[in-house]
Formats: C-alpha cells, sequence, structure tokens
C-alpha cells in the first residue's frame, strides 16, 4: 500500500520516505541522529544511480526520526517501525551481546579460582579425618562419622566464600559514581566507572553525541554609532539554553529592556521575519 507524505520544516519525518517532488526552494534536513553528520543535507528528487548507495548518498530519501531543517516535500513512505534504517539500528543493537568489562572478568577468574581452592581445602579436610569416623563420639558408626565431617567441610565452604565482595564493590563503583557527578559528569553504567578510572584522555565525538545538538545565540553586537570607517558596536549577553523561552539580555551584568534599543528591535523583527519556524510552549507542562 502506498502511503503518501508531506514532512515540512520542523516535523520528525515518521518513516523512510522518498522524495517526489520538492514545494520549497531548497529541502535541508538535519539527520546526524542517524549519519552522526553535525550539518544539514541538501535533498533533490534525482534517483541515485548506484543500488549499494550508503545512507549519506541517498540524497532522494527522507529517513525515520531525522527532522525537517528548511523546506517542504511530498514523497512516498516506503519503510516505517522496524523496517526503517534507523529501525535496523535499533534491532542490531538489541541482538548486539554486552561485553563484560575487565573488572566483570576479573572477578568471573577470581570466583572460579576460590571454588576451586575451596573445593580442594574442603575435599582435604573431609579426607583427613578418614580415621575418625568410627569415633565413639559418633556411636561407633563410620557413616555417621563420614556425615558429620562433611558437614563441617561445607560450613567451612560457606565460611570462606566472601559474601560481602559483591556489596563492597558496588559501594566503590557507586562513589565513583558520585565523586563524577559533583563533576557534572552522569554515569549510566556502574561498571564504566572502572573502565575511565584508567583513563587519562578522553576524545569526544562532534555536536549531538555529548550535547543536546541545539545551537543557542549567547551574544548580539548592533551598531551603536558609525563614522567612517570606524564603528563602535553595543554587546549583549543572553542566558539561557536549549530551546526553552527562558533567559534575559544583558550589558555589562545588568538586565536590559530590549525595546530601549532600536537596533535590538530591528533585529529581533528580521529574526522573526526571516524564518518559517514555530515554538510550541506548554506553561502546564514541567
Amino acid at each position: 500500500m502506498i502511503s503518501p507524505a508531506s514532512p515540512t520544516v520542523g516535523d520528525k519525518v515518521p518513516a523512510d520516505i522518498r522524495i517526489v517532488c520538492i514545494k520549497s526552494t531548497t529541502l535541508r534536513v538535519d539527520q546526524s541522529i542517524l549519519t552522526g553528520e553535525s550539518v544539514s543535507v541538501i535533498k533533490h528528487t534525482d534517483a541515485v544511480p548506484d543500488m549499494r548507495a550508503v545512507n549519506q548518498d541517498k540524497k532522494n530519501m527522507l529517513f525515520s526520526g531525522t527532522n525537517i531543517s528548511s523546506g517542504k516535500a511530498i514523497g512516498i513512505a516506503v519503510s516505517t517501525g522496524v523496517a526503517t534504517e534507523i529501525g535496523k539500528i535499533r534491532d542490531q543493537m538489541a541482538a548486539t551481546e554486552q561485553e563484560k568489562t575487565p573488572l566483570q572478568a576479573k572477578m568471573d577468574e577470581f570466583g572460579e579460582q576460590l571454588s576451586k581452592v575451596i573445593s580442594l581445602i574442603c575435599v582435604a579436610v573431609w579426607a583427613i579425618n578418614i580415621g575418625h569416623f568410627n569415633d565413639p563420639v559418633h556411636g561407633g558408626s563410620w557413616i555417621r562419622g563420614a556425615v558429620y565431617y562433611f558437614k563441617i567441610a561445607v560450613a567451612l565452604a560457606v565460611a570462606a566464600i566472601p559474601e560481602g565482595l559483591p556489596a563492597v564493590i558496588t559501594t566503590c563503583l557507586a562513589l565513583g559514581t558520585r565523586r563524577m557527578a559533583k563533576k557534572n559528569a552522569i554515569v549510566r553504567s556502574l561498571p564504566s566507572v572502572e573502565t575511565l578510572g584508567c583513563t587519562s584522555v578522553i576524545c569526544s565525538d562532534k555536536t549531538g553525541t555529548l550535547t543536546t545538538n541545539q545551537m543557542c545565540v549567547t551574544k548580539m553586537f548592533i551598531i551603536k554609532s558609525a563614522d567612517g570607517e570606524n564603528v563602535n558596536l553595543d554587546a549583549f549577553d543572553i542566558s539561557g539554553s536549549k530551546y526553552t523561552p527562558e533567559g534575559e539580555v544583558s550589558q555589562g551584568g545588568s538586565k536590559i529592556n530590549c525595546s530601549g534599543y532600536d537596533g535590538l528591535v530591528e533585529l529581533a523583527t528580521i529574526c522573526a521575519l526571516c524564518n518559517d519556524s514555530s515554538l510550541d510552549y506548554n506553561e502546564v507542562k514541567t
């Protein structure tokens, strides 16, 4: 069944869509979530001759989960759900077996060695006391003596197992996570703290991996005065982050009234007229 779709600027693409017609001058798509490209990609309707082309080269396709940066298009949905490119990545991640960290591997090795040593000691303790199986204290019964010393060997094995070791290791990792949280570093997996303990250099990826991938204005400049080639600028600081409508405009650390500056009013007017984006804000939603 053919399903037509008409994504426009600001929309998140709901499926893998083959572009049929572009209803704007250009169509730009932010597909960093899929391909890792930090800049938006220009799309077109021309066919891609290479059937083995990777997703980055499929300029006539809109992929599920990506965002329309500018423009409007009409297309046909060719894949939905887990059949999309982003769905295939999700299936591959779900099928990937989680590898053990060095700490987990060492703990498994320690557990195996400890079990073997304890087993040998228990057998040795039981074998050493074979001559006491017929002692009068056991009623002269060899079987009762064997069972008695077997219980002693089992009790020795239970006492030798460090039952508090997992709790101690978890506590140490939790303390490491707490220290990193104070440095504004959030750890999703406790075992990763052990790996970071031997890390000296961290090479971070591009925007969107360690950040929110939402660029925001932090400074504005307007012309204060101009005399020939000499131009004086007024600089303003803008607080707030991401796309939340929160923040203030200040100059020299003091909050200002933007309506008192003609340059700021004109700059805001230009920003409002030269884009077709919209911001949906719900004051009740937390």
